[in-house]
């Protein structure tokens, strides 16, 4: 007994929307291993670095601020963590801890290629100890009023 060719198809039609094939069921089923069971890798220091200098282009403060302490978290001898946290210390207004900043840049920097970019850096130190004086300087006594 032959089934007419369009009788064919649709049977055929009729199977694979009933069962569709075993490939298709497996790709479906959701893995055993979720986004939510793995933990958070730290990226590298460098890349937190480059995520901090993007945030303070933006004048993003506290995004960068973030990003540069989690770079020297991440590698206590990474010397452009501490300009970032210098750079943005000192745009927000803390001068000492800009200060301080800078300065573990400045005494980790590993190449010497790396200090001629620092004098930009030693002239933010220079500046910054200027004004930190000037801020700190007791009131003159007032003169003692005519008798």
């Amino acid at each position: 007994m032959r089934l007419p060719l369009t009788a064919l198809l649709l049977l055929a039609l009729v199977l694979s929307v009933v069962a569709p094939p075993a490939r298709a069921q497996e790709k479906a089923a959701p893995s055993d291993t979720t986004d939510e069971t793995r933990p958070y890798v730290t990226p590298p220091a460098w890349k937190s670095v480059e995520i901090g200098d993007f945030y303070l282009r933006r004048k993003r403060y506290r995004a960068a601020l973030s990003r540069y302490q989690e770079a020297i978290k991440t590698d206590p001898y990474y010397a452009q963590g501490y300009l970032g946290l210098g750079k943005v210390y000192d745009r927000i207004g803390l001068k000492q801890k800009a200060l301080e900043a800078y300065r573990k840049y400045l005494d980790s920097l590993p190449s010497a290629k790396e200090a001629e970019q620092a004098k930009d850096v030693q002239n933010a130190v220079a500046r910054l100890e200027r004004q930190l004086k000037t801020s700190k300087k007791p009131p003159a006594a007032p003169a003692s009023p005519p008798r």
